[in-house]
């Protein structure tokens, strides 16, 4: 297991990833789908036929 040395080092952003690599850097990635919620789709309604 790992050990937390600091935290809250950074301060993070919606829709980014982090991850400390090999050479014990924090490195930070854009998601490829994340951060943002989704807008509700808007459907019409069918009007009814006689």
């Amino acid at each position: 297991m790992g050990k937390v040395i600091l935290k809250n080092a950074i301060t993070r952003k919606p829709g980014h990833l982090y991850y400390v690599d090999g050479k014990g850097n924090v490195c930070e990635a854009v998601m490829a789908r994340g951060g943002k919620k989704k807008a509700k789709k808007k459907v019409a309604k069918k009007k009814k036929r006689r």
